[in-house]
């Protein structure tokens, strides 16, 4: 049986903290509490905060968790990439790709090393299943670092007013859809 790994703990009492913060001002009503404590619980960074805790509680990891840290650092992610900062996400993909890699390789593996056709098929479409995950993330991954041109296949440009006429209705300049007799 495997050991349970051992993680280095700090100071008792310090951390990790495990609290959901709610950041609070003096002199706030019930109900600007209330709404700040709606708005926490609708983040995106506390919902990535239960995966990850949900996911990482059997290994370990979950245990030395900082909550208020890990929110902030995800909070700071999400303010990067609304600033166009994607070095993160880049890397993040990259590291995926390597991830599917590894395991399409060691799928492929095992089913290499089966007697029985149906632990082959098994193993070999899972392994599969990783390639192609590998291949759309490391597209996701091109796609990010050198976005695709659309060409507009047909520009209306006008100078006066104008009037569209589509199969017996009419749009007028106030963007109205009118039924013409």
């Amino acid at each position: 049986m495997a050991k349970k790994k051992e993680w280095p703990t700090l100071k008792e009492g310090t951390f990790p903290r495990k609290a959901v913060p709610l950041k609070l001002e003096r002199g706030d009503s019930e109900e600007t509490a209330a709404g700040k404590f709606a708005k926490l619980t609708t983040s995106s960074e506390l919902a990535a905060y239960r995966v990850i805790n949900a996911s990482e509680t059997k290994s370990g990891i979950g245990e030395q968790i900082d909550v208020p840290t890990l929110i902030d650092q995800l909070r700071e992610q999400a303010v990067a990439v609304n600033r166009g900062e994607l070095a993160h996400a880049e890397a993040m993909l990259m590291n995926q790709a390597t991830a599917l890699q590894s395991l399409f390789a060691r799928l492929a593996e095992r089913g290499m090393g089966c007697d029985g056709i149906q632990a082959f098929e098994a193993n070999m479409r899972m392994a599969l299943r990783a390639q192609s995950q590998c291949r759309a993330t490391l597209e996701t991954l091109a796609a990010i670092k050198n976005p695709p041109i659309v060409y507009a296949q047909q520009a209306n440009v006008t100078t006066g007013p104008q009037q569209i006429n589509n199969g017996g209705m009419e749009i007028g300049l106030t963007g109205f859809l009118c039924q013409v007799h």
